[in-house]
């Protein structure tokens, strides 16, 4: 018998099972996505930091001899505070001599003579199993004798040094004996063994004059015993050990980053100092990645309220269809139990079954495993029990007269007007406390603050309700002036309640919020990280080298694509005097962008990048007196009416023409800047401004030509600058376009997960109100069908009756589309900073952004929802056979 009702309502209870299998998945499988893409950003993070911030390493000064700190590689790895012991993959040992510190004199040149050699060495743990000689061999110093040294090929090549060549090493103490027995190449360029010897692979050469040549060279441990104690120069001894980024989980985040940080307070035996700023890195990643929880949790918690809503919305229908099978029931003496345990057993062996398929599906999602699924369980006991809960409710009165089932604006009860006020009390407590404490996953999730975006729809949706009766009457009235029948008809029924109820409009309104909420959300990232860029790289490309040639300009413009150039130097930690004829009285540094301002405005109206060049600049000519500048208001303060900056070793006096907190070029986060006009600085004939930067305008450049060019004219200027033909740069230039750079922010931190929270919420919200419409249109299908029926015989047409539907759904899909738009709209501004999105984009405040792409899908929302709805009615009409209505006279036929 069971079996045979099971059967009979087998569409309400597969609905009702989809329903439930799609929650089950949903709150199963997003927190292993989210797990899954949090840890997958992590170790992509982890994996692009540089060795000295990635990397834990000791150093210490020590004269004890070079050899004996390989006993303590081990060691201090045992040391390391848990779980850091088990997360060290590669580790090294090293006893180095700061090329700071030492001199290089040669038998030949170029080393008898010219620029300084500062000349570093450094003796390595696995650099011979990482490189393979060329000639000579590898170290092998005896004590007293010469110390043995090895040189890149780039050294070489640079300094002219061959196998068999005597060098002299000079220090603060005294002078050691050395001698080049090899040369090698590495085997890859790109292993980390590599990291601290930078300058054996890549030599510095000068490219201005009095700069020295800065390269380092291998030894072995006597090696550096020897030249330690010929020149007085100490010995640093240092371990690194490299974390597995394979082995990073977010789950243990904060622990890893509690162990970096306990690790560089804690007081090493041998005086040893730790060298890392890897804590500083994961706590951005926690930052990020508490942000986007928070913000996965409401996007979470607006699509399981609308799915629930939408189980309720489901129950009520099936008991709906059922009411008269209830009502028999009770007229022939069933206790309420009875049908409670009738439906029960309908229930039970379908609803917890699809909820478990729902829950292993969701297991098969890459990620993480999480605890018991208590959310899943709950699902299960829900859908099982609603409709038995709902059927005895509705049968809890046996009434003998049926009313009028199509009018539902009826005066609401006093227990109904406290349970709608108390929603708007919490929801308003809701945000109060959502703005003060925050939204904080990393402490646990909180359901009450998780659920306030919620709340905040739901009371929407209480308050479209209640203020929604008065504008129909009124459309209400003028429709009957109207001439046809359709346009009253459905105004009237929406008037009376059917079919804007409070159950489909609360369901619509979150649904809808959800999805504008992410969209919103998305947009002022992305519009947050597109100022973020601009201030990066301000235009289509952006050229970076050491040094260029003054004239490297007409050579870089012919470049295949580049339609505008504008040159640019900029450097760091420039110092600022209140005047150039006292320099000792000094204001700090700064970092100083020189830039061609006309050019540079050119270059940015061809990239079409957000940029406004200060008036200010572009302006500005030659002449007598300071120039104008733009600097930050860190640097206002401490000026007066004038100052000067140091500009490649000249000062150059400036006056402040604009004050301003960024400027394109300088980068994100920089406090301190001056920007000077190029074209209006002096110009010196010997002593020209040398760029080592250019803005590059230009579609589809050829960036491989580029480059080359811009390396030529970087080995023209250090070969001018030598006065010996220079073969290889020091500093290859490297491109940064716009485009790579955004591609870049959206691929890095948890965004991810940024970008799972908004897809699930646009693509959940939308489809969620879709299928709120259809249980709107199917709650009220069998009024709707005997009212057609009476009208078809009084000869409305199909299409008159399709339109009679419009005119029912578009004041609740209207109403839940404006109003759902305004929640999702307002969202990110009441919740305001308990949001955290400022960790997107560090150092560009982030600004409520409204596209008009989402308010088109909204509209798109609308139109797909009647869509919705006439599909639904057209389906419920064919299987209710419309011309027997009348004859049955049953609504639920």
């Amino acid at each position: 018998m069971t079996a045979r009702r099971i059967r009979a309502y087998a569409g309400q209870a597969v609905l009702l099972a989809v329903l439930g299998l799609v929650a089950a998945l949903l709150l199963t499988a997003a927190p292993r996505l989210t797990g899954e893409y949090a840890d997958r950003g992590l170790r992509a993070d982890v994996a692009g930091l540089p060795h000295l911030v990635r990397d834990v390493s000791l150093a210490v000064e020590r004269p004890a001899p070079a050899a004996t700190g390989q006993a303590d590689l081990d060691r201090y790895a045992a040391e390391l505070p848990s779980p850091l012991p088990n997360l060290v993959d590669r580790r090294w040992y090293a006893a180095s001599l700061d090329e700071e510190h030492l001199i290089a004199v040669g038998d030949a040149p170029p080393m008898d003579g010219g620029a300084r050699k500062m000349f570093g060495l450094r003796a390595q743990t696995g650099v011979e199993e990482a490189a393979e000689l060329t000639a000579g061999r590898w170290p092998g110093t005896r004590p007293g004798g010469p110390a043995e040294v090895v040189v890149s090929t780039a050294v070489a090549e640079t300094l002219s040094l061959r196998v068999g060549q005597r060098l002299s090493f000079a220090g603060r103490d005294g002078q050691a004996g050395a001698k080049v027995v090899g040369v090698f190449t590495p085997r890859d360029v790109a292993d980390p063994v590599w990291d601290d010897l930078g300058y054996a692979l890549e030599p510095v050469t000068p490219a201005l004059d009095g700069e020295p040549y800065v390269v380092a060279g291998v030894t072995d441990w006597v090696g550096v015993d020897v030249v330690a104690a010929g020149t007085g120069v100490s010995t640093v001894s240092g371990w690194r050990y490299r974390l597995d980024e394979r082995r990073l989980e977010s789950a243990t985040l904060e622990s890893v980053t509690a162990a970096v940080a306990e690790a560089r307070r804690m007081s090493w035996g041998s005086g040893a100092t730790v060298q890392t700023s890897l804590d500083g890195a994961l706590s951005r990643f926690a930052d990020q990645l508490h942000a986007v929880q928070a913000l996965l949790a409401v996007v979470q918690a607006g699509l399981v309220a609308s799915l629930l809503g939408l189980i309720l919305l489901a129950a009520r229908l099936t008991v709906l269809r059922r009411r008269d099978e209830f009502a028999l029931l009770r007229a022939r003496g069933a206790a309420l139990t009875a049908i409670g345990s009738r439906t029960l057993a309908e229930s039970a062996p379908v609803q917890p079954l699809a909820v478990l398929v729902g829950w292993f599906v969701g297991t098969r999602v890459p990620g993480p495993e999480g605890t018991f699924p208590w959310p899943v369980l709950v699902v299960a006991v829900l859908t099982t029990v609603v409709v038995p809960v709902l059927a005895m409710h509705s049968q809890r009165r046996v009434g003998v007269v049926g009313g009028r089932a199509d009018v539902a604006w009826r005066r609401p009860s006093v227990r109904r007007l406290t349970v709608e006020a108390g929603v708007l009390v919490v929801a308003g407590i809701g945000v109060v406390l959502l703005r003060r404490r925050g939204l904080d996953p990393g402490a646990g999730v909180d359901a009450y603050l998780s659920s306030v975006p919620v709340l905040v729809a739901v009371a929407a949706a209480v308050v479209a309700v209640r203020l929604l009766p008065w504008p129909l009457r009124l459309a209400g009235r003028l429709a009957a002036r109207a001439r046809g029948v359709s346009l009253f008809l459905g105004v009237a029924r929406a008037g009376r309640g059917a079919p804007v109820a409070l159950g489909p409009l609360a369901v619509l309104i979150v649904a809808v919020s959800t999805g504008v909420f992410g969209g919103v959300v998305t947009t002022a990232v992305d519009a947050a990280r597109d100022r973020a860029t601009t201030l990066t790289v301000p235009a289509d490309a952006w050229l970076t080298g050491y040094t260029f040639s003054p004239d490297a300009e007409h050579a870089l413009a012919r470049t295949p694509g580049v339609t505008a150039l504008a040159r640019v130097w900029v450097d760091s930690n420039r110092r600022l005097v209140a005047d150039a004829a006292t320099p000792s009285r000094q204001l700090g540094t700064a970092r100083v962008l020189v830039v061609d301002a006309p050019a540079f405005a050119e270059v940015v109206a061809r990239s079409g990048v957000d940029v406004d060049v200060p008036a200010a600049l572009t302006s500005a000519a030659r002449g007598d007196g300071p120039v104008p500048a733009v600097v930050s208001p860190a640097v206002a303060d401490g000026l007066g009416d004038r100052a000067a900056v140091d500009v490649q070793s000249r000062w150059y006096e400036f006056r402040v023409a604009g004050v301003t907190d960024t400027f394109p070029g300088v980068g994100v986060g920089t406090e301190r800047f001056v920007v000077l006009p190029w074209q209006a600085l002096p110009e010196y004939e010997h002593t020209p401004i040398i760029p080592n930067r250019y803005l590059v305008a230009g579609d589809d450049i050829d960036a491989a030509h580029l480059l080359e060019v811009a390396d030529e004219a970087q080995r023209q200027r250090q070969s001018e600058v030598l006065g010996v033909p220079v073969t290889r740069t020091q500093l290859p230039a490297s491109l940064q376009t716009w485009r790579a750079y955004r591609g870049e922010l959206d691929r890095s931190g948890a965004n991810d997960v940024l970008t799972l929270a908004f897809t699930a919420g646009a693509a959940g919200g939308s489809a969620l109100a879709v299928l709120a419409v259809g249980f709107a249109v199917a709650a009220d299908a069998g009024g709707r069908g005997r009212m057609l029926s009476r009208l078809r015989t009084l000869g409305l047409s199909a299409g008159r009756g399709r339109r009679l539907l419009v005119y029912e759904l578009v004041p609740l899909v209207l109403v839940a589309a404006v109003t759902g738009a305004a929640v999702g709209a307002a969202l990110p501004r009441i919740l305001g900073s308990a949001l955290g999105l400022s960790a997107f984009a560090p150092g560009v405040p982030i600004r409520e952004h409204l596209d008009p792409l989402v308010l088109a899908s909204v509209l798109g929302l609308v139109v797909v929802g009647l869509a919705a709805g006439l599909a639904v009615e057209s389906l419920m009409n064919r299987r209710m056979r419309l011309g027997d209505a009348l004859r049955l006279g049953e609504e639920n036929s």
